[in-house]
């Protein structure tokens, strides 16, 4: 029986998926749960696992953009793995000789589908670079970083200087430069950030904040906290209790528009955007009302683990009905956040700075030295005018 491997949903709102990579081949034996397949979207990247054993044919080469639900390839459960397949699976393979030299020296079976496919892709030698990753692994990252021209393997003749096929060639004015394919997932990002833009009005407000009495909390209490809870007190807890007040107090900025109609979301599930490997995710912390600052910070403590060893799920990314970023952590001092679909707002926070400000004490003004923050609200105008009411 020929069972079809089809392209799963993928969380809402996403409609297609790119092929990243396949693992295995035409005509090889898959066992169950086996990886088969790298899909990448514009949240995350997902593997799609064999259903059953069998014999797969693939249908879809990788590259390819799908929709949701097609079928791209089949796994016939009636083949058996062929003889040598079965005395290659019974009989351990012997033990690789060590990798002497530099962690950049990473053997093409130690790469990941991604990183595999842009070496492939782009023609590229991974022992040329250095990785970045958990063990000293190559990342997606460390092949696009700009860096140095590397030698010639190959030296050119005394009368004939032929330039290196990775030594990019002066332009007409005199400046050099190079093409790099965008990744599927980048190409996807950027695909869902014009979409946001084309379909909200988006308008961005911006306040600051004095946080010298949040400072001032945090550093009487942070050793406690740390010690009774086993996490750091951050301020993305104070942010976050604030945001839920606020959310409570104007459903509308907790709302999506559907159609022509307002969706108002009873709960809050709240997205914190996380800097990966990958590009920025949104993981999404459910129910937040009902959370205290503590389980909010090991949430987020969570979330940031998740990030570090590539372990967010489509499921973490789904479901938010507000965000909050923090472009601060970058030095960052001014940004307008873009809105993530079907969101109707989305908080930036960024950078303290002390500055003098006035303060009015008793009466009477003055001029002291506070630690202030600029804050971004940018949100849908389609429904959410911009005053109170």
């Amino acid at each position: 029986m020929k069972i079809e491997v089809k392209v799963p949903a993928v969380g809402e709102s996403v409609t297609e998926a790119v092929i990243g990579s396949w693992t295995k081949k035409s005509g090889d034996f898959v066992k169950r749960n086996e990886i088969l397949l790298l899909l990448e979207t514009d949240k995350a990247s997902v593997e799609v696992v064999a259903e059953n054993d069998g014999i797969l044919q693939i249908q879809q080469e990788a590259g390819q953009t799908i929709k949701i639900g097609t079928t791209v390839g089949t796994i016939d459960t009636d083949g058996k793995p062929s003889v040598s397949a079965a005395a290659t699976s019974s009989t351990p393979p012997p033990k690789a000789a060590p990798v002497t030299g530099s962690p950049s020296a990473t053997p093409s079976a130690s790469l990941s589908p991604a990183v595999q496919r842009i070496v492939s892709e782009q023609g590229l030698n991974p022992t040329s670079f250095s990785g970045t990753g958990k063990d000293g692994r190559l990342t997606k990252g460390d092949l696009l970083q700009p860096r140095a021209t590397p030698v010639p393997s190959v030296q050119p003749s005394s009368t004939t200087m032929l330039p290196s096929q990775n030594v990019p060639a002066p332009s007409p004015t005199g400046l050099r430069k190079r093409l790099v394919p965008m990744t599927n997932i980048r190409k996807k990002i950027a695909e869902r950030l014009i979409e946001a833009q084309h379909t909200a009005a988006i308008l961005t407000t911006f306040n600051e904040i004095d946080m010298t009495k949040v400072i001032e909390i945090r550093t009487k209490y942070k050793d406690k906290f740390k010690e009774k809870y086993g996490i750091n007190l951050g301020f993305m807890g104070f942010f976050i209790k604030a945001s839920v007040e606020a959310l409570k107090a104007f459903p509308a900025v907790n709302a999506s528009i559907v159609g022509t109609n307002i969706e108002y979301h009873d709960d809050i599930n709240l997205g914190v955007a996380v800097s990966t490997e990958k590009g920025l995710m949104v993981p999404v912390i459910r129910n937040i009302e009902l959370l205290s600052i503590p389980q909010i910070e090991l949430s987020i403590r969570d979330f940031a683990l998740k990030a570090r060893d590539g372990k967010i799920s489509v499921d973490d990314l789904n479901g938010g009905t507000f965000s909050i970023t923090n472009g601060g952590v970058f030095g960052s001092l001014l940004s307008t956040p873009i809105l993530n679909p079907p969101q109707s707002a989305i908080l930036g926070m960024h950078k303290m700075e002390d500055r003098a400000v006035v303060i009015d004490s008793n009466g009477k003004k003055e001029i002291q030295i506070r630690t202030m923050m600029y804050v971004a609200l940018s949100y849908d105008h389609r429904m959410i005018d911009g005053k109170k009411r």
